[in-house]
């Protein structure tokens, strides 16, 4: 028993070693038990899908998570289970079925930080940073990555809005199915500041760029003259539109996408549980999930937020190595700031230098890292 016991204790330390120090979960003096994620040490960084200006690293793993337990935005708004409104124009509160009850509110008015969520179904609600929610007297987009547990109270949500110019519209929200493009979700997620973010939505890219740089395919004039072309409205969605912008998004997706199904076909015992994305030689950003089943979810939303990234950036046709991907993989040691709801998540950002991580854990069914966030910050 004793020898089993010792095993395990090594086996576990051993498991801790991976792409740069990856799977520590450091913890500072005196923060809450770290929950016990998949052994990340199992990840696998592959070679590059390159395309233009755009490397995307698959990270595989022959381990995953079991996150059906958990309900997506998308989801719980297609089905009616998660309920949005305007927070201030009309207050929410649960009814005894588990229904929203809505009552309307005299001499306050809608709040643009702010919605008001309700999750009635059976099922924990993930949130992401940098999805969209379409509706209301705005589109918003979730500022930070969080848990709403079975059974909770209306939440007050905080997010970012999108569009500069629009007050009207129905109390009716839906999702989106849109990710904002990485640049508006580090104004969003990071720099948690309103001018940054309607800045990130109207420059495209928040990357200053460098002296006689390549220009982009879709340059700051076309951007504007996009999300300008709804009346008063600067409209986000308008920037994922071929005709607005004057390039075809959707084949340098499809292009991207089938390049990155053949390259991950003849997997076998693995699957891919995230990526790691490169603009030019720069290695910027990194989504990785729990579980396969969780990246493919959001998958084809965050190739497309990549692909709109990519093009506002200049088009540097020199690529990343693998060995630049490993090396933004290791675990950042700086300032880091965490939050809490006992019982149901935490979440964790660690700021070091221009780099930044964001990690969401799961505390329930089962300790989990339900979502990792690594990027390069421009701003």
């Amino acid at each position: 028993m004793e020898r089993s016991i010792f095993a395990a204790l090594i086996g576990g330390l051993l498991g801790i070693t991976t792409i740069g120090g990856l799977a520590f979960v450091g913890l500072t003096p005196g923060s809450p038990a770290a929950p016990l994620s998949r052994p990340e040490g199992e990840w696998r960084l592959l070679d590059p899908i390159i395309y233009e200006n755009i490397s995307v690293f698959p990270v595989v793993s022959s381990y995953s998570q079991d996150t059906s337990p958990f309900l997506t935005l998308e989801e719980g708004l297609a089905t009616g289970d998660v309920a949005v409104r305007e927070q201030g124009s009309e207050s929410m509160v649960r009814g005894r079925d588990g229904r929203p009850v809505y009552i309307p509110q005299s001499g306050t008015g809608a709040s643009v930080n702010q919605l008001v969520l309700i999750n009635r179904s059976k099922r924990p609600l993930l949130l992401l940073a940098g999805e969209l929610v379409s509706g209301g007297k705005q589109d918003r987009v979730i500022g930070k990555d969080r848990i709403v547990p079975v059974g909770a109270p209306p939440l007050p949500l905080d997010v970012f809005c999108v569009e500069h110019g629009r007050w009207t519209g129905s109390a009716q929200f839906a999702a989106a199915n849109t990710i904002v493009h990485p640049s508006v979700r580090e104004s969003a997620a990071v720099d948690q500041a309103q001018t940054k973010v309607w800045d990130s939505v109207r420059n495209g890219t928040n990357l200053k760029a460098r002296a006689a740089a390549p220009p982009p395919k879709i340059a700051q004039p076309n951007i504007q003259s996009a999300i300008a072309g709804n009346g008063r409205t600067e409209a986000y969605e308008k920037i994922y539109e071929s005709r607005a912008v004057g390039v075809s998004i959707d084949d340098f997706v499809g292009e991207v996408q089938r390049r990155f199904v053949s390259a991950t076909a003849g997997l076998k015992g693995e699957r891919v549980v995230g990526v790691v994305v490169a603009y030019g030689g720069d290695v910027a950003w990194s989504d990785i999930f729990a579980s396969a089943d969780l990246f493919d979810h959001y998958w084809r939303k965050l190739l497309r937020s990549y692909a709109v990234e990519a093009l506002t950036r200049p088009t540097y046709r020199q690529a990343a190595s693998r060995d630049n991907a490993s090396e933004f993989l290791r675990r950042l040691n700086g300032r880091e700031t965490q939050e809490t709801e006992p019982g149901v998540y935490r979440w964790r950002e660690i700021k070091e230098g221009q780099l930044a991580q964001i990690e969401l854990d799961a505390l329930q069914p089962r300790p989990m890292t339900l979502h990792r966030l690594l990027l390069h910050r421009t701003s």
